[in-house]
């Protein structure tokens, strides 16, 4: 089992708490607003906003920012990487876990 431990397998981009709960809520949600993604993680404005761009750099999210009548609106997405990232993420994981 030892030979099957890879610690490089786990995506750094990912293993962050407040990234890895972004990437958590949006794999089942799909997208959300900015408002609840701040509610669902607790997270700061500022920390979010850092942490989704470091998510959007690496092509795992989409972020799109508009308007409903004057008020702004960003929508956090999935993207199709992200979720592949997110299901490899909890595969090394499983695997990480299963050595111990």
């Amino acid at each position: 089992m030892a030979d099957d431990f890879n610690l490089e397998a786990i995506d750094d981009v990912i293993h962050g708490r407040l990234r890895l709960g972004v990437m958590a809520y949006l794999s089942t949600a799909g997208s959300a607003d900015f408002t609840r993604l701040k509610q669902k993680t607790g997270a700061t404005d500022g920390n979010l906003s850092v942490q989704l761009r470091k998510l959007e750099e690496a092509g795992y999210v989409a972020i799109d920012k508009s308007f409903v009548g004057k008020k702004p609106l960003t929508t956090i997405t999935l993207t199709e990487t992200g979720r592949a990232a997110f299901v490899s993420y909890l595969e090394a994981m499983r695997r990480l876990i299963d050595t111990v």
